[in-house]
């Protein structure tokens, strides 16, 4: 859980599983992240061989992080954490708790 728990790493995950994308879209389709956190968690995910990070040596630098072979094997676990989120987030909004949710391909909203 050290790895990948917390507040932001499961939603950063989340929003990996499908492909690779800038720290500027993670930062667009995770709201209440703050650039410097979401900096420290990609930071760490890919200490820990979770996500790898590709700069392009282009102006402006381009940079783009995607899953590993190694962060793809969380893949089952990651679709079950979403779907049991997904499922939370409808429960909370029958009982009229309105949410805001942070994964892009969420099925509530």
């Amino acid at each position: 859980m050290d790895v990948i728990g917390g507040k932001w790493k499961p939603i950063i995950l989340c929003n990996l599983r499908h492909g690779k994308q800038r720290p500027s879209e993670l930062r667009r389709q995770i709201s209440g992240i703050s650039q410097k956190m979401l900096t420290q968690e990609l930071r760490e995910l890919e200490r820990d061989h979770i996500v790898n990070r590709k700069t392009y040596n282009v102006i402006p630098p381009k940079v783009e992080y995607s899953l590993s072979d190694y962060g793809q094997t969380l893949s089952t676990l990651l679709d079950q954490l979403c779907s049991w989120g997904e499922m939370h987030v409808q429960t909370l909004q029958k009982n009229g708790v309105a949410v805001e949710l942070n994964c892009a391909d969420t099925l509530a909203e």
